[in-house]
């Protein structure tokens, strides 16, 4: 299974428009981007997209432009899913698997687009081809959110998609020893949200699920550049 992480940033990417931080001022100088948190699945031939973000036209030709069979959407925020868009008259729509309450909503957006859609059911595991999935429920309020976790060949990945530190223990349970965790973190660690988590509480928390990697994505254009285990655009894993 090849995992690439498309995105690395929030809902307002990095370098955020007119910011001259010294994270934005380093992007713009040195051509780096943190283009909004989405990830490409591939095993043996299938294609499978875990959340479609706003940049997913540049994502995707800077993959290779990879028909996409089969999308994944963990919530409703326009940073994950509103991408979908871009398969208009690029390809057949791809079915799109969500639990259903995510999946009714982001749907409607879509009026102008025909495609199948799969509401499926926290934590019972599906199958896609060579793939099995399973959606589980996280913290974000006020909406509903959910991780996701995915095996192929004994190799694991798993993805806090946006959420606080305190997930339930039965969502902790799919996390635990993952092969790659892909987590939440969007401020630096002085800084304390009630609706995500900040680089201190992705690293505690990775450090009680003990995953064989961990890559920090969802970061806001406050993280430094330089922070140990923060994702890079385009950044691949052979699992």
């Amino acid at each position: 299974m090849k995992v690439t992480l498309l995105g690395t940033g929030d809902a307002i990417g990095t370098p955020k428009i007119g910011c001259s931080c010294p994270q934005c001022s380093y992007a713009l100088t040195h051509h780096l981007s943190r283009l909004r948190t989405s990830i490409l699945v591939e095993e043996n031939g299938f294609n499978l997209l875990i959340d479609t973000s706003p940049d997913l036209r540049l994502q995707l030709l800077q993959a290779g432009s990879p028909r996409i069979d089969a999308v994944l959407w963990t919530h409703g925020h326009y940073d994950h899913y509103v991408g979908y868009g871009e398969f208009y008259r690029v390809q057949k729509p791809p079915a799109v698997y969500a639990v259903e309450e995510v999946l009714n909503y982001c749907a409607a957006y879509f009026t102008f687009l025909s495609f199948e859609q799969h509401p499926v059911i926290a934590r019972e595991a599906f199958n896609l081809p060579g793939l099995t999935i399973t959606f589980f429920d996280v913290n974000h309020p006020p909406g509903s959110c959910y991780g996701i976790r995915v095996e192929a060949n004994g190799a694991t990945l798993g993805f806090t998609a946006d959420t606080t530190a305190h997930i339930p223990p039965r969502s902790m349970e799919l996390l635990r020893g993952v092969d790659l965790l892909v987590i939440d973190a969007l401020v630096p660690p002085d800084l304390h949200l009630n609706k995500h988590m900040n680089y201190r509480e992705a690293c505690d928390l990775a450090s009680i699920l003990h995953p064989k990697t961990v890559r920090c994505v969802h970061m806001s254009h406050l993280i430094p550049w330089d922070m140990p285990c923060t994702g890079k655009d385009m950044e691949s894993f052979t699992l």
